[in-house]
């Protein structure tokens, strides 16, 4: 069937504007960074450490030293990844009720609330709830910019715009450590307090940016608000409200929801409902690409990087941490690219070969190695790097956008709480067990090193997991991704893809069963129903 009108399409103007304003949301992405790796240094800067730590016996001449217990240390660092748990399960309900838009603004005050408990501390339960309260923030915020950035951005440059939010973690990751190197040896309580105190830059940056962004269409098609739905696309693709571009695809985003609708309704069990358009093996493959991002022992080295590299006896720890951010922040410029040109199979797979190999390499060189053995520890940092460079340009930016855009809407945003959660309660697990994994002594498995051997195991089992669940999704609008799951399997993906590809390039769209013809011009928003009744009828 072709659907189509008398009057003339409008020409659709560039989406400048509209591409700068969904990928300013990224900045999120720079709370979520900036966190993870200001901890980082803060735990072993002397200031912090006399202040909440006990002092160590030591000889009489020496300088008294101070630490806190290994079981401490892990409530610090993990009662941040606690809270962006519980955070990022409420993303969900949050961006469903108030909005992608406002549900954003909110996160950035909890987080604000949580800074100012860090800052303010002077014990370390006052810093450990503070700690909680930012990380409850950081899990609304990664919930619900990537799900706005999906929604708003073009389906060309889709994975581009939201490995934004992963390029942003890394410039969060990066300044945390040029700052925490900055003021390290700072004699009083500015030592740590500047660095957390510098987050409030972040939030303040988002939230007022936010107040300019619009709302984005998806939500407000699902919420029946058409003509405010109409505004913000237009405003999004810089085209007239009554363009009739904007007309067919709100149609075609009407038409999907009505078909999702007509399954079950949205709720948290629906998430797993067994249909035609396979919802309950999206919702599980989002948990899982985002378990197995955190399974690759990353946010292992920006956590406990700067300890990890002291106790195994790299000099000048703080430098090489900062060394492997700006490889980190570098190398997501390769994955943005590579993102929507490559696609993103070939980039998991290929990233998590890399990341296994170098990971069995550095465990296997710790284990045969002196640490006082100049070459092999040059070869460690240099695999590390190689490590970091993989990551960055594969599992770090793709394992976000696959998660931002696999769902069906009428699920999407509970089924992207369900995903995010399971990447904070690993990262939590992570951040939590390494210290007994690593450190030595009693209650610890003193693996040292030997723990990339685990790290070299699950990134073998995430490259199976990518190549058996993960289909191709590059350059498909977001309701051409439950044709593309209704249609084949993740291995046969490739060329559904590219019949899906074939058929937009010749301007057939197939919503339902129905071919549409794309570039048949509409008489625009306000007679949607009197052009387009079979859509709104799906």
């Amino acid at each position: 069937m072709k659907v189509s009108s008398a009057s003339s399409a409008a020409p659709v103007q560039q989406p400048i504007a509209g591409l700068l304003m969904v990928v300013f949301a990224s900045i999120g992405g720079a709370l979520q960074g900036y966190d993870t790796g200001t901890i980082n240094g803060i735990i072993q800067m002397r200031d912090w450490l006399m202040t909440f730590g006990e002092p160590v016996p030591s000889l009489p001449a020496r300088t008294p030293h101070f630490s806190i217990a290994t079981s401490m240390e892990s409530v610090v660092v993990s009662i941040l990844s606690a809270g962006t748990l519980l955070g990022s399960l409420s993303g969900g309900p949050t961006a469903d009720i108030l909005g992608r838009k406002r549900g954003i603004m909110a996160s950035c005050v909890i987080f604000s609330l949580g800074v100012a408990f860090q800052t303010g501390s002077s014990n370390l339960p006052t810093f450990i709830v503070g700690r909680f309260f930012a990380g409850f923030g950081v899990g609304l915020v990664s919930t619900i910019v990537p799900m706005y950035q999906s929604e708003c951005a073009p389906k060309r440059i889709r994975g581009a715009v939201v490995s934004c939010y992963s390029l942003a973690i890394t410039v969060g990751l990066l300044l945390a450590s040029v700052i925490n190197n900055a003021t390290k040896d700072l004699r009083d309580h500015s030592a740590w307090r500047i660095p957390i105190a510098i987050q409030f830059i972040w939030a303040f940056i988002l939230f007022i940016g936010m107040l300019w962004l619009p709302e984005t269409p998806r939500w407000l098609v699902k919420k029946d608000r058409d003509m405010a739905a109409a505004k913000s696309l237009s405003c999004l693709t810089s085209s007239p409200v009554d363009d009739p571009t904007v007309a067919f695809e709100l149609a075609e985003i009407r038409a999907t929801l009505n078909r999702e609708n007509s399954m079950g309704r949205s709720t948290y069990r629906n998430c797993f409902r067994v249909n035609k358009i396979k919802t309950g093996v999206r919702t599980l493959s989002g948990i899982f690409i985002l378990a197995f991002q955190q399974l690759t022992g990353i946010n292992f080295l920006f956590y406990y990087g700067t300890t990890f590299f002291a106790h195994v006896g790299i000099k000048n720890p703080f430098l090489i941490s900062i060394a492997n951010t700006i490889v980190n922040m570098g190398m997501t410029f390769p994955g943005m690219w590579g993102t929507d040109y490559l696609g993103r199979r070939p980039l998991l797979l290929w990233g998590g070969c890399v990341m296994s190999l170098c990971a069995y390499l550095m465990a296997i060189l710790g284990v045969t190695t002196s640490v006082t053995d100049l070459a092999p520890q040059r070869a460690v940092i240099a695999l590390m790097c190689i490590y970091i460079a993989a990551f960055a340009s594969t599992w770090g930016p793709v394992a976000w956008v696959i998660a931002g855009e696999i769902f069906p809407l009428n699920v999407r945003a509970k089924a992207m709480s369900l995903s995010i959660a399971s990447h904070w309660l690993l990262n939590w697990a992570i951040s939590f067990a390494a210290p007994y994994l690593v450190n030595a002594g009693a209650g610890s498995a003193n693996l040292g090193v030997k723990v990339f051997f685990i790290w070299g195991s699950t990134c073998a089992v995430g490259v199976l997991f990518a190549y058996l669940c993960i289909p191709e999704t590059r350059g498909l609008a977001l309701e051409q991704i439950d044709l593309l799951y209704q249609h084949s399997t993740p291995i046969t993906s490739v060329s559904y893809h590219q019949e899906l590809i074939s058929q937009h390039r010749a301007g057939i769209a197939t919503v339902d069963g129905l071919e549409v013809d794309e570039k048949a011009p509409s008489v625009g928003v306000g007679s949607m129903k009197e052009t387009l009744p079979d859509l709104d009828t799906i």
